[in-house]
């Protein structure tokens, strides 16, 4: 059941771009591009939450330097200036997104290496000043726009591909989003992930058995950051800017209500909940200007109602629909 779900998905999913021309609403293209990036960030976010029990509240840090790095390397490719004096700006995707992911992920390494000595509270409160402080950084830099970001007049180049066209970017975007999922899958079913697991179950019996907690919620952390960065770097090539408003706090709490609304721990629950957070948002944005109360009952419906979120209800549906042919 779930493979067959999972195969006309993925058939959807390539018809996207037909299906939206044929219905003359090309504005969901966009939409569903959207989705696909910010599952790929509240995946991302999903994995050291869900899995690993670390509840961080300054993920969109990193999705925002995965922005900038594409940014700031755009504004010295076409000044013609070395960043620091020896970088070279770049406009090919092929460069900049997996700078991106070192450098998103680089900046987890150090956040999480100061963050993981604590936990609990102090744990969330420090991952959202360390976040709250970038902010304020890329908000200081009057080079690269300041409060007012980056415009990014052309979307990187990728094998003399057509970039300007949406559906050319969303068919880029998809494959790279079918290639994260297909790593994360990968990363949580190995040995890896499973000692993750172990880890937000019981910390001191994995320590027992010879394990280092620290060590391996650090690389979790990291690896997270750099899934987060590689969406941030999607985003800034969808919609040619950046700003500072990608790593505010605020970003960070859109990325755990996806997550919240998907289902916490559930592989899949990242794309049911960016999918309902943004159809959402679109349309109640249209419909009152106080969408944000409207929305906040919703996911307390979800909370309360799905002990499991939109993943654990289809889960529970799927097997009720199961029964009832047996």
């Amino acid at each position: 059941m779930q493979k067959t779900l999972i195969v006309v998905g993925l058939i959807v999913l390539l018809l996207v771009p037909t299906l939206t021309d044929l219905a003359g609403q090309p504005a969901l293209l966009s939409l569903v591009t959207r989705i696909l990036i910010y599952s790929i960030a509240a995946a991302s976010l999903n994995f050291i939450l869900g899995y690993g029990g670390m509840v961080s509240f300054g993920h969109a840090a990193f999705f925002g330097v995965g922005g900038y790095v594409v940014g700031i390397l755009f504004v010295h490719h076409g000044s013609g200036e070395p960043l620091l004096g020896f970088i070279p700006g770049s406009n090919q995707l092929l460069v900049t997104l997996p700078l991106a992911v070192i450098v998103a992920g680089a900046f987890a390494g150090l956040v999480g290496a100061l963050s993981l000595r604590t936990s609990g509270v102090q744990f969330i409160m420090i991952t959202l000043a360390f976040a709250q402080m970038l902010y304020f950084l890329f908000v200081s830099l009057k080079t690269y726009g300041g409060e007012d970001g980056i415009i990014i007049r052309r979307s990187n180049e990728l094998f003399g591909l057509d970039m300007r066209d949406k559906a050319v970017m969303y068919y880029v975007i998809l494959v790279v989003w079918a290639g994260f999922f297909v790593l994360l899958w990968r990363l949580i079913q190995s040995s890896f992930g499973t000692v993750i697991k172990g880890i937000r179950q019981n910390e001191r019996r994995m320590a027992a058995l010879g394990f280092a907690p620290y060590r391996y919620k650090l690389y979790a952390f990291v690896l997270a950051g750099a899934g987060a960065g590689l969406a941030g770097a999607l985003m800034a090539n969808f919609l040619r800017f950046t700003s500072p408003d990608m790593l505010h706090w605020s970003k960070s709490g859109e990325l755990m209500i996806m997550v919240i609304l998907g289902g916490v721990g559930s592989f899949f629950g990242p794309i049911l909940g960016a999918g309902a957070f943004l159809v959402l948002e679109s349309f109640l944005a249209g419909w009152s200007e106080h969408w944000p109360l409207a929305l906040g009952l919703i996911l307390l419906v979800v909370v309360l109602g799905t002990k499991g979120g939109l993943g654990g209800l289809i889960g529970k549906l799927a097997a009720w629909a199961t029964r009832g042919r047996t």
